[in-house]
């Protein structure tokens, strides 16, 4: 990507240097592994943390106070998230809306957020009830080593696909699907989470588009490296590698066609009414 140009983001926080504390719910490895083991992108907390935290009782904590980051290993990620900014301000502006844009926070380890407490296991996340996306950068590198989905764009990619979230958080949708899933089964709660995670990157596709044509950044073979990550977090993938056999009921983030399918979806249309995946039967 050409990102010379770009704006870096100042709605960043740095936890990377203060260990995370509270008596908000925690996370045990073996309650990471059971919840997200290979999940490695767009966890939606409504069901993986929001949901233990009521059931659990837990009251929101908050991480102590963060530092703005200003080193080269988040360069990348502060001016994607920037150009995010940038796309999706643009759209709400169109919508006669504003756009009031999440907040990334850095961290190493584990961190506690509103929706409870992660560790690195868990990936990438946004929090709807802070408006904050989480990335212990180190998952680039899990990214790339064990998933063969190096680049910069597949970086952007999981980015944007969490941003995609915070939109549907913004728009009403994940207050909807929380309400939805209150009357269904574990099956139709799976179908449904797999309907969010394909939205969202359906949205990332969007960003990717817009991006490209208004401020030129995408190289050639940027779109491939953002695909082979899709594909790379697709659930039938990564139940193929985990546990050697694919359990398609047991889906919550879609399948490694669904995902590209729908981040090139957006990519082509670049508009909001081409990621209606709860309407869409693929």
């Amino acid at each position: 990507m050409k990102l010379g140009g770009s704006r870096r983001s100042t709605n960043v926080e740095d936890y990377r240097s203060s260990p995370s504390r509270g008596p908000g719910l925690k996370f045990g490895i073996g309650t990471i592994v059971v919840l997200v083991i290979g999940y490695f992108l767009g966890i939606n907390p409504l069901t993986m943390l929001g949901v233990m935290n009521t059931m659990q009782g837990a009251a929101p904590t908050s991480t102590p106070a963060a530092g703005a980051p200003t080193d080269q290993d988040s360069d990348l990620i502060r001016a994607v998230l920037g150009e995010t900014e940038d796309t999706w301000g643009a759209i709400f502006r169109r919508g006669g809306a504003q756009y009031p844009p999440p907040t990334l926070a850095l961290f190493r380890g584990q961190i506690t957020s509103a929706c409870g407490s992660a560790s690195a296991a868990s990936g990438p996340f946004y929090c709807p009830t802070d408006r904050k996306v989480y990335i212990d950068l180190a998952f680039f590198d899990e990214l790339a080593r064990e998933f063969q989905a190096p680049g910069d764009f597949a970086q952007a990619y999981v980015l944007a696909h969490e941003v995609g979230h915070h939109v549907q958080n913004l728009l009403g949708t994940l207050d909807k699907v929380q309400s939805s899933a209150q009357r269904m089964d574990e099956v139709e709660r799976n179908q449904l989470q797999v309907r969010v995670e394909l939205q969202a990157d359906c949205y990332a596709g969007i960003w990717a588009h817009d991006a490209d044509k208004t401020r030129g950044i995408l190289e050639p073979g940027d779109i491939d490296e953002g695909l082979r990550a899709a594909s790379a977090v697709g659930d039938d993938t990564i139940q193929r590698r985990m546990q050697g056999q694919v359990v398609p009921e047991s889906f919550t983030h879609g399948s490694a066609e669904q995902r590209m399918h729908w981040f090139t979806r957006g990519y082509e249309s670049g508009e909001l009414a081409s990621c209606d995946t709860f309407a869409s039967g693929g």
